[in-house]
């Protein structure tokens, strides 16, 4: 009887040791993914800060077009001062 329970005492121990070995595993694969997902929400935060930097610079430039084209369409001495200024700026 001392011979059984020792092999099942082991047997446990080994199982353990299985079960400590597998919740170490889960908890790296965690930690690797927790950093994966935090270099990808800061790619998608930068992604996001430079689309609205463009669509500002876009939403500039055709606000300036418009203006530039009202102006050479309107004719008159002061649209093409005006035009000339707004050149050179």
């Amino acid at each position: 009887m001392n011979e059984s329970s020792a092999l099942i005492a082991e047997q446990l121990r080994h199982n353990f040791d299985l079960i400590r070995a597998e919740i170490n595993q889960i908890k790296t694969d965690s930690y690797h993914q927790d950093q994966i997902d935090a270099v990808r929400l800061v790619r998608i935060e930068q992604i996001q800060s430079d689309h609205e930097t463009r669509l500002r610079l876009l939403q500039e430039s055709s606000t300036q077009f418009k203006v530039l084209a009202s102006l050479a369409t309107g004719g008159g001495l002061l649209s093409v001062i005006s035009l000339l200024r707004e050149l050179f700026k």
